[in-house]
């Protein structure tokens, strides 16, 4: 079956269209309104090998807070319903990626669990348009709505390589967790398939 989803999600603050095909070939098309977070958006599927399309309208004339919340929670929707029931992939995936004199950590566990930890050695306000304390906020949001526990630790010295380092290291162990596992029949759980549960 298809690995594909879409989301939308209409508010007073914003229009979100997210479409994702997790066996693609990296390809994005990514349009919020918000330079950094169109390129950060763009690496995490060209490294997850996703293909990705969002369009967001956004009440940028207030900031970028609910521009950035919105998109992630229907990002992590849409690879939540291309997930499916979870069955046969690996579930658990890590990477650890450097980009100049930054260095990030992510690990994931796309079982269906939502939680969401983040060090990310950020030191000032912006980068482009967008502000940093909003990056975190994205992974949080994300999180929640794929199901997904996300751990993301980056360091460094250029906040711009920091926070690129730490969305290429999540697409690099979301590629892991997602894939296909050969020898999996069902779901990556001894609990098997739960009912009445958040997650496995």
């Amino acid at each position: 079956m298809p690995r594909q989803a879409g989301c939308r999600r209409t508010t007073k603050e914003t229009r979100v269209s997210v479409e994702i095909d997790l066996d693609g070939t990296g390809r994005a098309e990514v349009s919020t309104g918000i330079g950094f977070f169109d390129h950060l958006l763009s690496s995490l599927a060209h490294h997850a090998l996703f293909d990705l399309t969002i369009v967001t309208e956004g009440d940028r004339e207030v900031d970028d807070h609910h521009t950035v919340e919105d998109t992630a929670l229907c990002l992590g929707e849409a690879l939540a319903g291309a997930l499916g029931d979870r069955t046969g992939i690996h579930r658990f995936g890590d990477a650890r990626i450097p980009m100049d004199e930054a260095v990030a950590q992510a690990t994931v566990d796309v079982g269906g669990r939502p939680y969401c930890l983040t060090r990310l050695d950020l030191t000032t306000p912006y980068i482009g348009n967008l502000t940093t304390q909003n990056i975190p906020h994205a992974l949080e949001a994300f999180a929640r709505t794929s199901g997904a526990t996300v751990h993301v630790e980056a360091t460094g010295r250029n906040d711009h390589h920091v926070a690129e380092a730490a969305f290429k290291a999540l697409a690099r162990a979301l590629r892991a967790a997602v894939a296909p596992d050969a020898r999996r029949a069902g779901i990556a759980s001894t609990k098997g398939t739960p009912t009445g549960e958040a997650g496995t």
